[in-house]
């Protein structure tokens, strides 16, 4: 059996919804983060399989925004990481929830 890109596509839109799901339904910052992690992986899975399948692979257009979505996705958790740290010294929890300091 080979590997077609509809399979990709399945592949990548279940990827997606997973990570969307756990953006949405979960209380921890570091799960979301993992959760958006995935979601940018899902979409490095379409990248790929579009060029794969594409007319013209050896442009290699879907590598090179693969490799700058991973570049991003890097920073994202860089930045994030440092967020979370900075809330937990202050708040003493990762929950999402328990931080309502800005609502007023």
């Amino acid at each position: 059996m080979t590997l077609a890109l509809h399979h990709c596509l399945i592949l990548a839109a279940v990827l997606f919804c997973i990570g969307l799901l756990g953006a949405f339904s979960r209380r921890n910052a570091i799960v979301v983060l993992f959760s958006v992690e995935i979601m940018l992986n899902a979409a490095n899975l379409n990248f790929i399989a579009f060029w794969r399948y594409g007319t013209n692979p050896e442009l290699l257009h879907g590598p090179l925004f693969t490799l700058f979505t991973i570049a991003v996705a890097a920073a994202e958790v860089a930045v994030g990481l440092a967020l979370v740290i900075a809330v937990y010294r202050h708040f003493r929890s990762v929950d999402l929830e328990s931080l309502d300091t800005l609502k007023e």
